[in-house]
């Protein structure tokens, strides 16, 4: 575990906190050689391991382009419900160029939307991007083969 220094209150004492890292989820699949192929060849994620000792246990795990953070799918990992992840974002920079790439590779991605009203969000959506382009505005989502679900959110559109 790695520590970071942070300043407590206004006595100017530091302290030391742990710095925790999001580095792996694991999402509970049905089919794990059908789920290796549509995050491969559909959406794109590098495979980093697939090891399997035994037929009782097999541990892939997979990381999307540009990411610190991979997801494991396998046999004997989980007992959580096959397809129960919800809503695991996806941070590109052009959500419309994304989208139109996993359109392409066959992945059934949903409409882009955006919040509304702008500045002001309650929870409101309009179809399409949002007209500033602004960072966390706008989303599309899209569900694995066993109904995990993932949402594509734009950020850093100004910088591209």
């Amino acid at each position: 575990m790695s520590w970071a220094d942070r300043q407590e209150g206004t006595g100017g004492i530091t302290v030391k906190t742990p710095t925790l890292s999001v580095e792996v989820i694991t999402l509970p699949v049905s089919n794990v050689e059908r789920a290796l192929r549509f995050y491969v060849d559909q959406v794109g994620f590098v495979l980093d391991v697939d090891y399997s000792p035994n037929g009782r246990f097999r541990v892939v795990q997979l990381t999307p382009p540009g990411s610190s953070c991979s997801i494991l799918i396998g046999k004997g990992l989980t007992d959580a419900p096959v397809g129960s992840l919800r809503n695991v974002y996806l941070v590109v920079t052009d959500l419309q160029a994304a989208r139109t790439h996993l359109l392409e590779r066959g992945v059934n991605v949903g409409e882009i939307r955006h919040k509304t009203p702008i500045g002001a969000w309650d929870r409101g959506f309009a179809l399409g991007l949002d007209p500033a382009r602004g960072d966390y505005a706008s989303f599309a989502m899209f569900s694995d083969p066993d109904g995990n679900s993932w949402v594509l959110q734009e950020r850093g559109y100004s910088n591209v």
